[in-house]
């Protein structure tokens, strides 16, 4: 996948940079020459991962130990990044987990709005009138193959996917003819270390997991068209045309409940779920 480093960068954030998808798109988008702003809470983890793409790839790169969360979230990441010149913002950092919804504390239900849904739209509104001045540049915004049906046992969780591909998809028609792209990623189950803390195995799965490196891969091919949306993998595309919205959150209700029994019970054994 090549990248128009005129319309995305020279820099990029990436948000939830330190695993998973977010780590995906740092690597793709070292490898296309852009230096990166790699954001999420643990630095340790994300300075080893600074040093490693700066020794492949030969970008720079810049570490901004964050909780999208905290409220001075946009003025702490506004100052670290006030000196450069950010082409593309992906917004991929996200939380929560498989449980009944009642056994969610409010102040629980709450930070995951925060930085689910929040995070995200103050991210949108700071840096997408920067691109818009600029004249080019892209958004990204990670959502969930469930957002388009509501997750049971993940309830709380797919309403701010929602939020977030009903968000990305209206912005990128208003940013249309003003330079800047906009794409929201919408992946099914790929291959995390969120899908195996979840106790998600290929054996209890509708499905294989894909490999992040295509899901990511897919995202930016739809970015550089500036698609509004893209549903990751042909088999989930497939499964979203042709099966009922009912039946898909049946399927999902099977996968999650399961998920979520399996996370109560290392709850009840540690008071806690590692993460």
């Amino acid at each position: 996948m090549t990248l128009d480093t005129h319309q995305y960068g020279p820099w990029a954030i990436v948000t939830g940079a330190s695993s998973g998808i977010g780590l995906e798109f740092a690597k793709q988008l070292a490898a296309n020459g852009i230096h990166l702003v790699l954001v999420a809470r643990r630095e340790q983890l994300l300075r080893g991962i600074s040093r490693d793409l700066s020794a492949r790839w030969g970008i720079e790169t810049r570490v901004v130990p964050l909780d999208l969360t905290q409220p001075d979230m946009l003025k702490v990441l506004g100052e670290a990044v006030a000196d450069l010149d950010i082409g593309l913002v992906v917004s991929n950092a996200g939380g929560g987990g498989p449980r009944e919804f009642l056994e969610e504390s409010l102040e629980s239900l709450r930070r995951v709005v925060e930085l689910n849904a929040v995070a995200p739209l103050q991210l949108a509104r700071y840096f997408g009138e920067r691109l818009v001045a600029r004249g080019r540049g892209g958004l990204v915004f990670v959502s969930a193959m469930g957002a388009q049906v509501g997750l049971p046992f993940m309830a709380n969780e797919s309403g701010t996917k929602a939020y977030n591909s009903s968000l990305g998809k209206a912005l990128n028609w208003e940013f249309r003819g003003k330079g800047v792209h906009v794409t929201v990623l919408e992946p099914g189950p790929t291959q995390t270390p969120i899908v195996e803390e979840f106790g998600f195995t290929a054996e209890n799965l509708p499905m294989k997991p894909m490999a992040v490196e295509a899901c990511v891969a897919e995202a930016l091919t739809a970015l550089k068209n500036n698609k509004p949306s893209i549903l990751s993998g042909r088999i989930n595309r497939a499964f979203n045309r042709l099966l009922p919205q009912g039946l898909l959150r049946r399927i999902n209700a099977g996968m999650l409940g399961s998920a979520a029994r399996i996370r109560a019970g290392r709850v009840a054994d540690t008071g806690s779920v590692s993460g």
